[in-house]
């Protein structure tokens, strides 16, 4: 049950709680991204580089995760391949991402670069908060408090 992290995207904060949780719970986490991050040494803490392109992290991360695996992620595809997969997956936010929701935000996520592309939305997402911080900790707290050593 393994921690696989999209971590081209990750925010720092979220990379050093996910850190601190993977010593204290001594489960494997693995950083995926197209380049070099920093992270402690540990040996529940692991890095992948892969190659510049698109996808190419996110594929990796498909290939090499298993049903019961936690997925963080804020890329919406890979979301789905990783539900596909039986993982469990959730967003920097603490957001999760379901089979009961995953269409929805599939289309809106595909709508919503429908409107970007067309001009019609310039905005982003809110900055990241230290309400977004705690509500990322506690979720994943109590995914590990649920799927430790199962």
């Amino acid at each position: 049950m393994p921690i696989w992290v999209d971590a081209d995207a990750c925010p720092v904060p979220i990379r050093e709680i996910l850190c601190r949780a993977a010593e204290r719970w001594q489960i494997q986490t693995t950083f995926i991204a197209n380049h070099a991050i920093n992270l402690p040494p540990s040996p529940f803490i692991h890095r992948r580089q892969v190659p510049q392109g698109f996808d190419v992290a996110d594929n990796e991360i498909v290939d090499q995760l298993r049903s019961g695996d936690l997925v963080i992620t804020q890329d919406i595809p890979l979301a789905a391949e990783a539900i596909e997969k039986g993982a469990d997956v959730f967003n920097p936010r603490g957001q999760a991402f379901t089979k009961e929701n995953i269409r929805q935000r599939l289309a809106m996520r595909n709508f919503m670069e429908e409107m970007r592309n067309a001009g019609q939305v310039t905005g982003g997402p809110p900055p990241f908060s230290k309400q977004d911080r705690k509500e990322f900790a506690d979720k994943l707290d109590r995914w590990l408090q649920r799927n430790h050593k199962r």
